[in-house]
C-alpha cells in the first residue's frame, strides 16, 4: 500500500513513515538529545539506530490507525507528527509532533498540523482532537492556541521525564469548531 503524502505548502510534505526515513529520525535525535531530550521522554531511550528501526517496523506493521508523518521543509527532513492514542469508539485522537531545532520559527508545525487536522476531520470517523504539551513548553503550547484549540484544563503529573514528572496542558478541538471558523 502506498504511503499517505499531504501537501502542505510549497515547501512542507508530511510523509507517511518508512524505512526511508530511518536515518534521517536517528540521526537528528542523536545529534540534537539536549534540545529535544527536554520535552521528549524517548528521546534518552533511542540510544542506537536499533531503537528507530523498531519504531518504524512497529509502525509498518500495525494497522496505522494511530498515523505518523515525517515532516520535510524543502525536501530535508524536519520532524515527526502523528496520532497517538486514537480512540475510535469515542471518535478521538491526539496529534504529537516534534522538530529539530533548527527548522524552529518557520511555522513548519502549525501549518503541517493544521493540514493533518483537516485531513483528519475530512477522512477519519473522528470528532476531537486533542494536543497535549508541558506546561513550561511555551512554544509547543503556542501551536494548539495559534490553531483554535480551547485549553481544556491540566494534567498533573501527566508524563514522566527522567528528571521527574511534568504537568501537561491539555487542549481540544471539535470538528464543529472547525467547521464554525
Amino acid at each position: 500500500m502506498k504511503p499517505i503524502v499531504l501537501i502542505v505548502n510549497e515547501n512542507i510534505r508530511l510523509k507517511e513513515i518508512g524505512f526511508e526515513h530511518l536515518r534521517p529520525i536517528f540521526n537528528t535525535i542523536d545529534a540534537e538529545r539536549e534540545y529535544l531530550g527536554k520535552w521528549l521522554p524517548f528521546v534518552e531511550l533511542t540510544k542506537d539506530i536499533s531503537f528507530t528501526n523498531q519504531f518504524i517496523e512497529n509502525y509498518l506493521n500495525s494497522d496505522k490507525v494511530n498515523l505518523t508523518f515525517a515532516i520535510t521543509y524543502q525536501k530535508q527532513f524536519a520532524g515527526l507528527i502523528g496520532l497517538k492514542d486514537t480512540d475510535q469508539d469515542n471518535k478521538k485522537t491526539e496529534i504529537g509532533y516534534w522538530i529539530s531545532e533548527r527548522f524552529q520559527g518557520k511555522g513548519i508545525i502549525t501549518y503541517s498540523c493544521k493540514t493533518l487536522i483537516d485531513y483528519i476531520f475530512n477522512t477519519k470517523e473522528i470528532n476531537r482532537i486533542q494536543i497535549k504539551a508541558a506546561t513550561k513548553n511555551l512554544k509547543s503550547r503556542t501551536i494548539p492556541e495559534r490553531l483554535g484549540f480551547t485549553l481544556e484544563g491540566i494534567e498533573r503529573d501527566g508524563e514522566l521525564h527522567s528528571y521527574g514528572f511534568v504537568d501537561l496542558a491539555i487542549y481540544g478541538l471539535l470538528k464543529r469548531e472547525l467547521l464554525s471558523h
